[in-house]
């Protein structure tokens, strides 16, 4: 097994998944101005992943003020993605599933196994991804990328916000890109 990280200003996995809105999403067909945002969550299983999502949908206008589109994105299938875009009320915030597992593991996504019914009494799927959020530039390379290997402790929206606020006013580039020797 080889756990991928994704380097910054280099070009990311593609992405390519069925909305719940019937569409597809194709990450790069249509960039968006400033960031694509990609938030990858566990499942309908993950009441933290709903919580977060909820949080995401709120803050979605603020989000697209500053040019950034998101896609909250699941290996879940499509019925439960809908669910969980129910959950959320999502209206600004688009819902990708089916994520397969090779392509998760390309964006540095660590992989679990199910563990029976979660606290909320839904059944987790065999294998499913943890949690990542990206920003991708319009070219398709990395700007900013958090992995977690458990569903709490994620990046909070609020403060990407007054990131993205920063990386706009000083046009401050992507960090974490050198790979030469030490």
């Amino acid at each position: 097994m080889t756990v991928h990280a994704l380097v910054p200003r280099l070009p990311v996995p593609a992405l390519s998944v069925a909305l719940t809105d019937g569409g597809r999403f194709v990450l790069g067909a249509a960039p968006a101005e400033r960031f694509d945002l990609v938030v990858f969550y566990r499942g309908l299983h993950c009441p933290i992943c709903a919580k977060y999502l909820i949080e995401l949908e709120r803050l979605a206008p603020q989000f697209a003020e500053r040019g950034v589109n998101i896609i909250a994105v699941s290996s879940d299938d499509e019925e439960r993605a809908k669910l969980m875009a129910e959950k959320v009320q999502a209206s600004g915030l688009k819902f990708g599933y089916g994520l397969n597992l090779h392509a998760a593991r390309q964006w540095g996504l660590y992989i679990s196994t199910s563990r029976g019914k979660t606290s909320i009494g839904i059944e987790e799927p065999a294998l499913f991804s943890e949690p990542g959020v990206f920003l991708v530039r319009p070219d398709g390379t990395l700007y900013y990328g958090a992995v977690q290997t458990m569903p709490f402790a994620r990046p909070q929206f609020q403060d990407l916000l007054g990131a993205i606020d920063f990386a706009i006013k000083a046009d401050y580039p992507a960090r974490g890109e050198y790979t030469g020797a030490l």
